[in-house]
């Protein structure tokens, strides 16, 4: 999956927020989840929109990055 197909940012969608491609959903409403405790299962069941693919990819991404800059 390439990082396009990931995220949209787009002042018309959640005012430039960056959301996940096809939703609405912004991509911090999934790190909130999983810093309140919840998993990612539930954050799915409350964000039908959002694919189970896109958000592993989002979470190996981020994974990624903070790792690159230790």
């Amino acid at each position: 999956m390439v990082a396009n197909d990931l995220i949209t940012v787009d002042p018309e969608i959640q005012g430039g927020t960056p959301v996940f491609t096809g939703t609405r959903v912004p991509v911090k409403s999934l790190f909130d989840c999983l810093a309140k405790g919840r998993t990612l299962e539930c954050f799915l069941e409350q964000f039908p929109s959002v694919s189970r693919e896109q958000a592993s990819e989002i979470l190996l991404r981020a994974g990624e990055e903070i790792t690159a800059h230790l």
